[in-house]
């Protein structure tokens, strides 16, 4: 009999010491609008990150423009070797 106890008793601190958390207190309908956010969220986040990228390179291609315009940049990043030219 004292074999049966150690048993039983060894088998209950194992499913106690297990600590309880947020996910076990909430109920599956809470979880389940948490993740919707989480979701909503993370594509808010791309959709931003994306618009920045986006602005950045047409930043880029406007200045990029606006030197080609300018008849100094033009020639001062020339090569300059002109007799291949010739």
């Amino acid at each position: 009999m004292a074999n049966n106890d150690k048993r039983r008793g060894s088998a209950k601190p194992q499913e106690q010491d297990k600590p309880t958390t947020l996910k076990d207190l909430l109920g599956a309908d809470v979880l389940e609008k948490l993740k919707r956010q989480t979701a909503e969220l993370k594509a808010e986040e791309a959709k931003r990150e994306e618009e920045k990228r986006i602005a950045r390179e047409e930043a880029r291609k406007a200045e990029q423009k606006r030197l080609d315009n300018d008849f100094e940049y033009l020639l001062n990043n020339s090569k300059q070797n002109w007799r291949e030219f010739k």
